[in-house]
């Protein structure tokens, strides 16, 4: 039977800039399963972004319950919600983000540091290698091209088990074809390795290929 990953229950988030009261989440509900692949879609604007960050716990909803893996996220203070980000979370950024004198293995093996995680060189390879990059470990990121960067990206948010994968805009910055070879990764550690896949997209062909896709419009799911 498979559970909830992502519960989300009636959750609101309203930012004050200066005098005015701007409402980025109106009351939204959501829940994902474990192994499920979600896309979360919307124009700027929309709340997606906002959505996509209490999701990842880089922010707090204002109001409602966020519950990741049965744990109530909303009740953790700063120490926690890192702890949870770099346990249970991995993620995957338009812009890749990778330090640029650093090898694609020093860059995997950066999160199980802040883990304290051991044989993190060996671990480090089996994810490039299950990225595809087995052979380009000691390459830094001006050596790559952005599909393989992005794939590096990928590895690295694989190597601490997270319960789910975040990528926002994961294809943004990618030719065609390789955005493709970068959804069908997801799509085979959705398959393969049952993880849960949130993909935060603008574009419908990305969208396309997940099992569901949830609309956001006016900070709620229409």
């Amino acid at each position: 039977m498979n559970m909830s990953v992502i519960e989300i229950e009636n959750v609101t988030k309203t930012y004050q800039m200066g005098e005015t009261q701007v409402h980025a989440l109106r009351g939204v509900s959501l829940h994902v399963e474990h192994g499920e692949m979600v896309a979360i879609v919307g124009p700027s604007g929309s709340g997606k972004s906002t959505l996509m960050n209490i999701i990842g716990c880089l922010d707090l909803p204002s109001n409602g319950i966020y519950r990741l893996d049965g744990v109530d996220v909303h009740k953790l203070n700063d120490d926690a919600l890192a702890e949870i980000r770099n346990q249970k979370i991995g993620f995957v950024f338009q812009n890749f983000n990778l330090l640029p004198r650093t090898s694609a293995l020093e860059q995997v093996e950066l999160p199980m540091v802040y883990a304290g995680k051991p044989d993190r060189q060996k671990r480090a390879l089996e994810a490039l290698t299950q990225v595809g990059l087995g052979d380009r470990t000691h390459h830094r990121p001006n050596e790559l091209s952005g599909g393989q960067q992005q794939r590096v990206a990928i590895a690295r948010a694989l190597v601490n088990d997270p319960s789910i994968i975040l990528a926002d805009e994961p294809t943004g910055n990618l030719d065609s074809t390789s955005g493709e070879e970068i959804i069908n990764i997801f799509k085979t550690l959705n398959r393969d390795k049952n993880m849960t896949i949130i993909l935060v997209t603008h574009d419908p062909d990305v969208a396309a290929e997940a099992e569901r896709t949830i609309h956001v419009k006016d900070g709620m799911i229409t």
